[in-house]
């Protein structure tokens, strides 16, 4: 009679296999999502940190060279001189024009 009723009934086992599967399933993917997502995140965030670093570093080898020229370059320094200081060499006469436009650098052909 045991022995019929073994047959005919799932043991516990059985019967609790299936609720406990999505009981531990549901655990790691609650605690495991977020985790993902930070992963996801962190990821991207060293992707753009780099593409930072590469920029940056063209920067500072544009700047290198500046400098290199300002220190080595006399025309270089006469240059920023005249451009930024408004410098002239003596004899030179200097004019000064107020209020005309700045050229735009991206602009290729003159105004009309």
């Amino acid at each position: 009679m045991a022995d019929s009723q073994a047959r005919g009934r799932p043991c516990l086992a059985k019967r609790l296999l299936v609720p406990v599967s999505i009981a531990v399933v549901l655990l790691v993917a609650l605690i495991g999502l977020p985790e993902f997502f930070n992963l996801a995140e962190a990821r991207h965030k060293v992707r753009s940190l780099a593409i930072e670093i590469a920029r940056l570093r063209q920067e500072n080898d544009a700047l290198r060279v500046a400098a290199r020229r300002l220190r080595e370059d006399p025309e270089a320094i006469e240059d920023v001189a005249r451009r930024e200081l408004g410098m002239a060499h003596p004899g030179e006469i200097l004019f000064i024009l107020k209020d005309v436009p700045k050229p735009n650098p991206t602009e290729t052909s003159p105004r009309k």
